[in-house]
This record gives structure tokens, C-alpha cells and sequence, in this order.
């Protein structure tokens, strides 16, 4: 990765960014800064503006990537705060009316979100325009990945959802807003079909992030969840499930998950051996998965402390995982109009009985193949509790729950309310109430 000029084109966009903010009589251009027009018409520049993305996406307490998996491990009982002076971590826990439109992380995450919706909107509308449609496929791609992201975490957590961005945004209901996920990378897609990324982008981004092999899986976890089974398995089945799609961190680019609570006892922990799924659905006592994700503390402070994709500071933290595609397939399978239960059963066991050495990221249950025959409702069971234990801590909880019609006392809210700060600046959500829990 280039870090010269890209570090040089992300600090010049901050400085004009910065000075959007500054009201004056006079305007004093510094000419060595690239003006914002330089800056999104050229590949450098572009490039900037999406790994910019990511840094937004994944870096520190208030990144996207701490708050939704914070945000989801903790209404959905994965996780156990340990100091309730982590306010916006404690109410979340508690849940119901504790959890309100001052909530510092919910309001993180929906700013979050739409500034990577923004930012990547700019950059999309860009590369359309570069005369390298190779480097331009990279940049589409790319850049959709952390846009599509970003809006399937919102509709993950709001019943309605900003359609784009910008002054006084109308808003949609979340299933369109998955939908609207889905048309971006449909969009990106058939541009790199078209012409493929070039190896001179790739050279240029940080490493680890898949670009078509994730666009494959989130159209089939956004399509999924949009209810729509055919093209979730159609796109699931596309997903290479021998390659790895990661947010990689470095140097002070610290996981953040790990910074911030796995590596103490200040703010949470991993609640227990059971990942939080009540009697009946909990892993098994020989589930290798368990150990994978948590492990005893030997501390005072809080038996259990989180393993997983938060063991170090350094440890990359996936952006999907091959057993989610299988058990998209066993879930469209189940789901469809006429049940194949058979295929179901058969893309279910896989995760089952999968060796920790066959998955790329050592995630292996390692147990006995189910034996059926099953009904709908039990190996729709089986796949929700094998959801929850294969991609546990993975910010996807919350959704299932809905999806699988689980009691309400299994996570201490349903949707979130809307940060006060977006009410009080957008007038289109005075008519929308707060979902009651």
C-alpha cells in the first residue's frame, strides 16, 4: 500500500473539510493542499477517499465496527458489561427505556455510517467518470463494500433508514434498505464483469479485503435477510469458501474490539461458555467452536474474557465468514416456498462437522452430524443456534433473533431509538416515533 500519498491526499481532504466549517470574509487558499474537484477526479485521490473508508469503518471506540458488534453483543445478552461507567455500554445491556436517543454509541454508529455512505457515494459517482476502467472497477467495488456495510448495519438497528444522504433525507423502511445494499453491489458487480479490477488498485489498498468474493456474500447476507432466499443462495453459492475477507490492523491501527475491552476488565467481556443462548440451544460441552471464541480469564475480575476475532491487537477481524454462506444455503433451503429440507440438513451438517483444520479461520464445531429427519421448525432451530455459536461476536445477532421469531426476553431491546441529535436536525423524523422496545 501506498501510506506516502495516501496519508498526504487523506490529510488535504481533512483540511478542506475542516475549513467547510469556518466562516470568514476573506478565502485564504494554501495551494499546496489538492483542492476537493483534484482530489475526485483523480485515482490518488480516489484512493484516498476509500481507504479513508475503511479507516472510518474499523479504527477506535468510535468506529462503525465497535459499535455494531458492541451494540448487538450486548442487547442480544453475548456480552456482559463488567464497569457500569461505561454508560452507553451499561444502558444498552439494560435495555428497554435505559436505551434512548442520547446513547453515545448508537448515536456513533449512525454517524458513522452516513459518513461512509457519503463519502462513498462521491467516490462511486467518481470513478464512473476515470478513463481506466480497470482501476475505476477497483475503486466501484471498494468503495461499495464499506457503503453497503454501512447501510445494512443501520437497517440492522432501525426500523427506518436514511434513503441517501445529505440536508433534511427522507427515510425508508429497513427491508429497503437492505434492498438499496443490495442494488449498490449489483451495481459494482456488473462493473467489474465488465472490466476487471486492475492488479495496479489492488496495490493500493490495504490488505485483506476480498473485493468480489464479499460483494458475493453481503448481496447473499443483505438478500437473505430482505427475505428474498432464491437470490441469497444463488449469490451465496458464488462465495469462494477457501478465501479469507478481513479488516486487517497494524501498528496503532489497533483492533478495536480488542483495545477497547478484550484486553480488560473495564468495560466487557464475553458473558459466559454459552455465548448467551438459552437452555436448549446452548453449544455443546465438546462444540470446538466454544474455546475458539472464549476462555477462561484466571482473573478475579470476570471469569470469561474474549478470544476470537479479538484475541490481539493485531488479530483481523473478518467481514464475513465462509460457515455464514453455508448456513445461508441451509436457511434458503428451509425457507423456500416448497422446503428442501434435505439439502438443508445436508448444508446445515457441514458446519457441524467441520474440522477446525477445513476453515480458513480455524472455526470448527467438530460434532456429530445431525440426524434426521427433521422438521421445518427444528432444523430452522438448529440453524439459528448454529447462527449464533458459528458467528459469534460478529455484529449479526440481533437480526436472527428477529428473523427466527425468538421470545423478547432473550435480548433487552428489538430496534434502537433515533440518536436526538437527527431529530433535532432533520425535520422528516419528527413523524417517526421510537420503536416502543
Amino acid at each position: 500500500m501506498k501510506y506516502s500519498i495516501i496519508k498526504y491526499t487523506t490529510w488535504s481532504l481533512l483540511s478542506i473539510t475542516a475549513a467547510s466549517f469556518i466562516a470568514c470574509k476573506k478565502d485564504y487558499v494554501d495551494p499546496s493542499k489538492a483542492t476537493e474537484d483534484k482530489v475526485f477526479s483523480s485515482p490518488t485521490g480516489l484512493t484516498a477517499v476509500s481507504v479513508g473508508l475503511q479507516r472510518v469503518y474499523t479504527l477506535g471506540r468510535g468506529s462503525t465496527l465497535y459499535n455494531i458488534v458492541s451494540t448487538n453483543g450486548l442487547v442480544t445478552k453475548e456480552l456482559h458489561v463488567l464497569n457500569p461507567g461505561n454508560l452507553a455500554e451499561f444502558q444498552l445491556e439494560t435495555g428497554g427505556a435505559s436505551v434512548d436517543g442520547t446513547n453515545t454509541m448508537l448515536a456513533g454508529l449512525w454517524a458513522t455510517c452516513n459518513k461512509v455512505v457519503y463519502d462513498a457515494d462521491k467516490v462511486i459517482t467518481a470513478a464512473k467518470s476515470l478513463s481506466d476502467k480497470a482501476y475505476a472497477s477497483g475503486l466501484l467495488g471498494y468503495a461499495t463494500i464499506f457503503k453497503a456495510l454501512s447501510i445494512g448495519d443501520m437497517s440492522m438497528m432501525w426500523e427506518k433508514v436514511p434513503d441517501g444522504t445529505g440536508v433534511n433525507v427522507n427515510f425508508i423502511p429497513r427491508v429497503d434498505g437492505f434492498n438499496k445494499a443490495i442494488a449498490a453491489i449489483n451495481d459494482a458487480l456488473s462493473a467489474i464483469n465488465t472490466t476487471p479490477i486492475s492488479a495496479s488498485f489492488l496495490s493500493n489498498i490495504p490488505a485483506g479485503v476480498d473485493i468480489v468474493n464479499t460483494l458475493n456474500a453481503l448481496k447473499a447476507r443483505y438478500s437473505l435477510y430482505a427475505g428474498n432466499y432464491a437470490q441469497a443462495l444463488a449469490a451465496a453459492n458464488l462465495v469462494d469458501l477457501t478465501k479469507k475477507s478481513t479488516m486487517n490492523f497494524a501498528g496503532s491501527d489497533l483492533n478495536p474490539i480488542f483495545d477497547v475491552s478484550a484486553s480488560n476488565f473495564n468495560v466487557y467481556q464475553s458473558i459466559d461458555s454459552t455465548l448467551g443462548l438459552p437452555p436448549g440451544i446452548q453449544p455443546s460441552l465438546t462444540d470446538k467452536r466454544v474455546p475458539f471464541y472464549v476462555v477462561l480469564s484466571g482473573a478475579p475480575a470476570w471469569r470469561w474474557m474474549t478470544k476470537g476475532f479479538a484475541a490481539s491487537a493485531t488479530t483481523a477481524f473478518p467481514i464475513y465468514l465462509p460457515g455464514e454462506m453455508t448456513l445461508i444455503k441451509a436457511e434458503c433451503y428451509a425457507r423456500q416456498s416448497s422446503p428442501d429440507l434435505s439439502n438443508a440438513l445436508t448444508e446445515l451438517n457441514k458446519v457441524v462437522t467441520k474440522l477446525r483444520t477445513a476453515d480458513p479461520f480455524g472455526v470448527g464445531a467438530e460434532e456429530p452430524a445431525i440426524v434426521g429427519p427433521l422438521t421445518q421448525a427444528q432444523i430452522l432451530d438448529q440453524i439459528y443456534r448454529h447462527r449464533c455459536i458459528e458467528l459469534y461476536m460478529s455484529g449479526l445477532k440481533l437480526e436472527d433473533m428477529r428473523r427466527f421469531a425468538r421470545p423478547n426476553s432473550e435480548r433487552s431491546r428489538n430496534l434502537m431509538p433515533y440518536p436526538f441529535r437527527e431529530r433535532d436536525n432533520n425535520p422528516n423524523l419528527a413523524s417517526i416515533p421510537d420503536p416502543p422496545f
